[in-house]
C-alpha cells in the first residue's frame, strides 16, 4: 500500500512543475511520491560511489608492497584485487538496488491510475538522452578504458597494479549505468493526462540524463595517485578530465538555452 505524501512533498513537486513551465498542472500526490523517492534515490547514488572510492583508496594504500615481488603482483595484492571485485559487485548491486526502488514506486503509482496516458510516438533515447550526452558518456568510457590499458603496457610495479584496479572499477561502473540507462529508456508511462504525460516526459529526460553523467568515472583514477603523483599519466588523465568537464558544462548551457527558448515560443506568438 502506498505511503501518504506529505504536504511537503507536494509543495516540493509544486515547485518542481514551476520550475519547468508546467504551473498549469496539478501537483497530485502520485507525483509527489514520485519525484520524492527520485530525489532520495539521487542522494544514495551520490554516497555510494563516495563510499566505493574510500573503500578503493584504503584497499590500494593496504596492499602497496613493502618491495617489489619478483613475480608481479604479490599474495596481498592478489587478495585486494578479490577485495575491489567485491567492493565493485557491491556498488553496482547497490545502484541496481536504487533504480528498483525508483522503479517499484512508480509501478504503484501506475497500478492505482484510472487510465493511461501514452506518447503517440514513444521517446527514443535520441530526445530523452540526446546525442551530445550520448557522444560525452561513450567518449569518456571509452577514453578512460584505453588510458587504462595503455597504463598496463608501460608502466610497471604497482603503477601497473593501480591501472588494475582502475579497470575493475570502470567495468562495474560501466554495467551498473548501461542498466540504469535502459530501466529509463523502457519503463512505462505513468500518466492519465496531458498533463501528467508531459511532467512523466521531464522527468525521464531528467533521470536519464543524471545516469549519464561520468562523475564517478572522473574520480576512479585518484587512487593511483597514491602511488606516483602527477606522473605524465596521471596528468594525462587530469587533462581528459577537464576536457570532459568542460564538454559537459557546454552541453548544459545548449540544453538550458534551448528549454528557455521552447518556453518563452508560445507566449511569443
Amino acid at each position: 500500500m502506498p505511503r501518504k505524501v506529505r504536504p511537503t512533498e507536494l509543495a516540493i513537486a509544486r515547485l518542481w512543475l514551476d520550475g519547468r513551465g508546467l504551473a498549469d498542472v496539478t501537483p497530485i500526490p502520485m507525483l509527489a511520491a514520485r519525484l520524492t523517492v527520485r530525489r532520495r534515490a539521487r542522494l544514495g547514488a551520490a554516497i555510494l560511489p563516495a563510499v566505493f572510492l574510500c573503500a578503493t583508496a584504503l584497499v590500494y594504500v593496504s596492499a602497496l608492497p613493502i618491495r617489489p615481488a619478483d613475480d608481479g603482483l604479490g599474495t596481498q595484492q592478489r587478495w585486494a584485487l578479490v577485495v575491489l571485485t567485491v567492493l565493485t559487485a557491491g556498488l553496482v548491486l547497490g545502484l541496481s538496488l536504487l533504480d528498483r526502488w525508483v522503479r517499484r514506486v512508480d509501478q504503484q503509482a501506475g497500478a492505482g491510475l484510472p487510465r493511461r496516458a501514452a506518447h503517440s510516438v514513444r521517446p527514443g533515447w535520441r530526445t530523452v538522452l540526446g546525442v551530445p550526452r550520448a557522444t560525452l558518456l561513450a567518449v569518456t568510457y571509452a577514453g578512460a578504458a584505453v588510458l587504462a590499458i595503455a597504463a598496463l603496457t608501460v608502466r610497471d610495479g604497482a603503477a601497473r597494479y593501480a591501472a588494475v584496479i582502475l579497470l575493475i572499477g570502470l567495468c562495474g561502473v560501466a554495467a551498473g549505468t548501461a542498466v540504469q540507462l535502459r530501466h529509463v529508456l523502457t519503463h512505462p508511462v505513468v500518466a492519465d493526462d496531458e498533463g501528467s504525460l508531459k511532467a512523466d516526459f521531464l522527468m525521464r529526460v531528467e533521470d536519464a540524463r543524471e545516469v549519464a553523467v561520468p562523475t564517478v568515472v572522473w574520480s576512479l583514477p585518484v587512487v593511483s595517485v597514491f602511488d606516483t603523483g602527477l606522473d605524465p599519466w596521471n596528468s594525462g588523465w587530469l587533462v581528459f578530465i577537464i576536457l570532459s568537464v568542460i564538454a559537459l558544462v557546454l552541453i548544459t548551457v545548449g540544453d538550458g538555452r534551448r528549454a528557455l527558448a521552447a518556453q518563452r515560443a508560445p507566449s511569443a506568438r
